[in-house]
């Protein structure tokens, strides 16, 4: 071995210390790296973050619009009571109709947890119109019924116009109107010059009621007063429906023991009933209805998310160039991967953010235009943007891999 040569093997180690090591690309870096990508293609950047804030927003939306809509029923229910029982007559063993007895509001009101009682009564074969020149068989599917003073308060109906019916007026042909009823009899307001035929006799429109959750059945009923009902219409005096407020924290013991005291002789053909427990199911019933629109949101998403793996592997193919020289000047494959993941990630960011400001300001605008109040549950937003900060890594980890394994001469031999 000749002198130079044991000199070069000599300073060999000294030569591979001295060799540059590649530059460490700190965070920020790795970001303004990453957005290169974005801001030299703003419309397929915008393109692609529609995609994904299309699948946000429609997650966000089904989410707040059904959260809003239970935040509003149990503002109801806490507003209206979940204690209110119902008592209505079913039928005899042989198929017939049982009627309640005529003391049944009083035997009811003996039960120690009760706190109010009310009733109403249909009257048979009695109509109601808004003029005399309708035909009978255009009744609109209304009911006339007998109704008790104490009703509103029993019931928690409201009245939207107009004033209830009193010991005074209950004598009298007035009425009260339940929402329903109101419109589709086609009035907007009560007063002592708006009448309607109920029974054929012309009664006065005293009040409107305002939609009855609880109690529905009174939306579409014309409510006149019980000893008017007996006098001008001929009404036997039965109750139809009962309605029994008890104390909250014993209203199974008193629903326990309503049929047999409302109606001793037959308490098996009793119905007894907790209207609240309806609207429980039917937020079940939209609960499980939500999970169907969530599944079609995600299905948004996914597309969003096959929409950022195109936009990133053409980045790959148009960029080969720009991947060989950064390779010629000493970045490594584990820099350009990171570079591409980074853009990948900001471009989901970017169209998580628009998604979640779109499923926010539309739960906002249709929860405000229903009376609602806007709730948008913390997990939702957090976990649409986590969701889609994980689809954007995933869409963007092929082509980020692929863009590291580009030798650096074949890139910079790409025209």
């Amino acid at each position: 071995m000749s002198a130079v040569d044991v000199a070069a093997a000599g300073n060999a180690p000294a030569a591979r210390e001295a060799a540059p090591r590649p530059a460490r690309l700190r965070p920020r870096d790795v970001v303004k790296v990453g957005a290169v990508g974005l801001r030299t293609r703003p419309p397929r950047t915008f393109l692609s973050a529609l995609g994904i804030a299309i699948g946000i927003a429609a997650m966000l939306a089904v989410v707040g619009i059904s959260s809003s809509s239970r935040a509003d029923l149990d503002r109801t229910l806490d507003a209206l009571g979940t204690n209110l029982l119902t008592v209505a007559p079913g039928q005899s063993m042989t198929g017939g109709d049982v009627r309640l007895p005529l003391t049944a509001e009083e035997m009811v009101e003996r039960i120690g947890p009760v706190e109010s009682v009310s009733a109403i009564g249909q009257v048979t074969d009695a109509s109601v119109y808004r003029t005399d020149r309708i035909p009978e068989a255009e009744h609109r599917g209304l009911g006339v019924y007998a109704a008790r003073t104490g009703l509103p308060s029993t019931t928690g109906a409201q009245l939207r116009d107009g004033a209830w019916l009193n010991e005074a007026t209950g004598r009298y042909p007035a009425v009260v109107l339940g929402a329903t009823a109101a419109e589709r009899l086609g009035i907007g307001r009560a007063g002592p010059e708006v009448r309607v035929l109920v029974g054929g006799e012309w009664f006065t429109v005293l009040g409107i009621l305002e939609p009855a959750p609880l109690a529905p059945e009174l939306d579409t009923a014309a409510l006149i007063g019980w000893r008017a009902a007996e006098t001008e219409l001929g009404f036997d005096g039965h109750a139809t429906t009962l309605y029994a407020r008890a104390a909250q924290e014993r209203v199974e013991a008193a629903q326990r023991v309503l049929g047999p005291t409302a109606n001793p002789a037959s308490p098996g053909s009793v119905e007894v009933s907790r209207p609240s427990d309806a609207l429980v199911a039917q937020r079940a019933a939209d609960e499980a209805f939500t999970r169907l629109l969530l599944g079609l949101g995600a299905v948004a998403l996914l597309v969003g998310g096959v929409g950022v793996a195109n936009t990133m592997v053409i980045s790959v193919l148009e960029r080969r160039s720009e991947i060989g020289l950064r390779r010629a000047l000493g970045a490594t494959r584990g820099q350009i991967r990171l570079q591409f993941l980074a853009e990948s990630l900001l471009l989901s960011g970017l169209g998580g953010a628009g998604g979640a400001l779109l499923g926010t300001g539309a739960t906002a605008a249709y929860a405000t235009s229903q009376g609602w109040p806007a709730v948008i549950p913390p997990w939702a937003a957090g976990g649409g943007l986590a969701v889609t900060l994980v689809i954007g890594a995933l869409a963007g980890l092929y082509p980020a891999l692929r863009a590291a394994r580009l030798p650096p001469t074949e890139a910079l031999a790409t025209p």
